[in-house]
């Protein structure tokens, strides 16, 4: 959370502003109305709230206020600034039930559901992950971002384990093992389409979407190292269900929606996964009944088919090695099993 102070920030009668979003224009920027430039990168944002917020002098482009119809030009610095701190840094503790696999003096594990954010952000200020954590647990270390006890997440709508650090030791230690990529982390991921090699992996730097600032991408050649971070993904096989596969996916790194970014750059979009195209019939016949078999399994899992179920880590004082694994939830398995049963009796 960055406070801005200074006179070309003041015209409102306020001396102090605190940074809500930054945004830099990439160099090629072609000239486009803020409003629209910030709808393509806000999360939950909508052009009434941003063009209310221009509006009340919240938005500056290189430190100077904007009307809602400037126009963003290349290196552009656009910052929203309103005179409270963001709403995830006012940390309110909930009595959220945690499903606590494993727990000791210096680390919990927890089979986080399907639906719950891991920390309050933009629109998600409430029942998170976090808020339920610091109910049940006092003094949990901060990481400096206000989330405290974090060393990794996984999305809202992937299910399964996550560690977290109950002291400032055990953070330090687990921060680096995801740094030195020492960690174990295997998926189980349901993908559109055949998937022909029994295993393989996909390499390419991930990064955000050019067009789509709520997606990410891959980028290749020569200037992928500045428009992504590296990131691979290996994968095997599990079961092959027609017009779906089963996977394994393991991460070698750990990118913001990565195994989501890079089975769809290989042509296997995750099953339902609506940000990334995975909500549409992307493999299939034209029949009427075989669009009214996938509605169906969409409502059994009206979420991305993506569960991280096995997790292994050193222990930060013990210096042994901790694997947990957590079974498919119930809306995966129940998806599958209507695929199982179509691709034995429907497929030929």
């Amino acid at each position: 959370m960055e406070k801005i102070e200074g006179p070309e920030l003041d015209d409102n009668g306020s001396d102090d502003l605190y940074e809500h979003f930054k945004f830099v224009a990439d160099k090629g920027q072609q000239p486009l109305r803020v409003d629209k430039y910030l709808m393509n990168r806000i999360e939950n944002a909508t052009r009434n709230k941003i063009q209310k917020a221009a509006k009340d002098g919240n938005i500056y482009v290189n430190q100077n206020p904007v009307k809602s119809n400037y126009k963003v030009k290349g290196n552009d610095v656009v910052t929203v600034m309103f005179e409270h701190p963001p709403y995830e840094f006012l940390l309110v503790p909930e009595n959220i039930p945690i499903d606590i696999v494993y727990e000791d003096d210096q680390v919990i594990v927890v089979n986080k559901p399907a639906g719950m954010v891991v920390h309050p952000g933009h629109g998600n200020y409430s029942g998170t992950l976090i808020n339920a954590l610091t109910y049940h647990f006092e003094n949990l270390p901060d990481n400096s971002s206000g989330r405290p006890g974090l060393v990794h997440r996984i999305d809202k709508d992937t299910s399964g384990l996550l560690v977290i650090a109950k002291t400032e030791e055990a953070m330090t230690h687990l921060a680096k093992q995801f740094f030195n990529k020492s960690t174990e982390r295997e998926y189980v991921a349901l993908v559109w389409g055949n998937v022909e090699e029994d295993q393989g992996t996909v390499e390419g730097n991930i990064g955000r979407h050019p067009k789509n600032r709520l997606q990410n991408t891959v980028f290749l050649g020569e200037d992928a190292d500045e428009k992504g971070k590296p990131a691979v993904t290996h994968f095997k096989v599990l079961e092959r269900l027609g017009y779906v596969t089963l996977l394994s996916c393991r991460l070698e790194t750990g990118r913001t929606h990565q195994i989501r970014v890079h089975l769809k750059h290989i042509g296997h979009t995750l099953f339902n996964d609506e940000r990334y195209g995975g909500h549409q019939i992307l493999k299939g016949t034209h029949f009427t009944k075989y669009k009214q078999f996938v509605e169906n399994c969409f409502k059994i899992l009206p979420r991305q088919a993506l569960h991280a179920r096995t997790l292994g880590f050193i222990h930060p004082t013990t210096e042994k090695f901790l694997r947990f694994e957590t079974p498919v939830p119930e809306d995966i398995e129940s998806c599958l099993e209507k695929w199982r049963n179509y691709s034995q009796h429907v497929i030929e």
